[in-house]
């Protein structure tokens, strides 16, 4: 069989064409997955963080010293460069107190440093909130 002679390294063109796009899916199917990951530890780390901490509190103990050691504990479970934890808390009725923690993620290039973009497409910060309400009057009980 013969190749006309315009169709030799069509192969290698077609490759060299797709190989940056599938460069980029690999890497928000990477970091996607590894968000993923990183959401289920920080849900599982958080109750756990607000169940010691805000919903028992020690003798003398507000929820702004509450809010910074459940804050201190997720930190510490979650050490990565492209992970960024913040607690809030405020008063959302008659005794009791509403946690709020986020994740914020960073993308990374299959976890070599950090990175905004890959070929021109951009890598945006990805975010997860989940919130615990509290009655700090009743040791124990989330509500």
């Amino acid at each position: 069989m013969r190749c006309k002679r315009f169709e030799k390294g069509q192969m290698t063109v077609e490759l060299a064409v797709a190989m940056p796009v599938l460069i980029v899916v690999a890497v928000i199917a990477a970091n996607a997955l590894t968000f993923f990951a990183e959401c289920a530890v920080f849900d599982r780390v958080a109750h756990e963080a607000v169940r010691v901490h805000a919903a028992a509190p020690a003798y003398g103990q507000g929820p702004g010293q509450s809010c910074a050691l459940v804050e201190q504990d997720i930190r510490s479970a979650l050490d990565a460069d492209n992970l960024d934890v913040s607690v809030s808390c405020g008063s959302v009725g008659f005794d009791c107190e509403q946690f709020s923690a986020t994740l914020s993620f960073h993308p990374t290039l299959f976890g070599m440093g950090l990175r905004s973009e890959v070929f021109g497409v951009a890598l945006p910060m990805l975010s997860h909130t989940t919130s615990y309400v509290v009655d700090v009057y009743k040791p124990g009980v989330i509500v």
